[in-house]
């Protein structure tokens, strides 16, 4: 069964509290941004682990690349200013 976007957006949602979450992709490749206010304080790597962590063992079984664009509500506003 392939994987879609939405799918990746639940799985985030439902392990990590989000204020926005967008997740493209063709199946095979995958990208994401995330807002949350866990994330600050904390390095990028920390704020990809947490993303990790939501995901689980789908980032081994079912998903093979997202690469991601993690941002606090800050950082997020900011760039919606833009």
């Amino acid at each position: 069964m392939m994987v879609l976007p939405q799918d990746i957006k639940q799985y985030i949602e439902s392990g990590l509290v989000c204020q926005y979450v967008d997740v493209s992709g063709d199946g095979q490749h995958f990208e994401a941004t995330i807002v949350s206010a866990l994330f600050e304080g904390k390095s990028r790597v920390a704020q990809h682990q947490l993303v990790y962590r939501a995901l689980g063992d789908r980032m081994r079984e079912e998903i093979h690349a997202l690469s991601m664009r993690t941002l606090t509500p800050a950082q997020w506003a900011e760039v919606e200013v833009r």
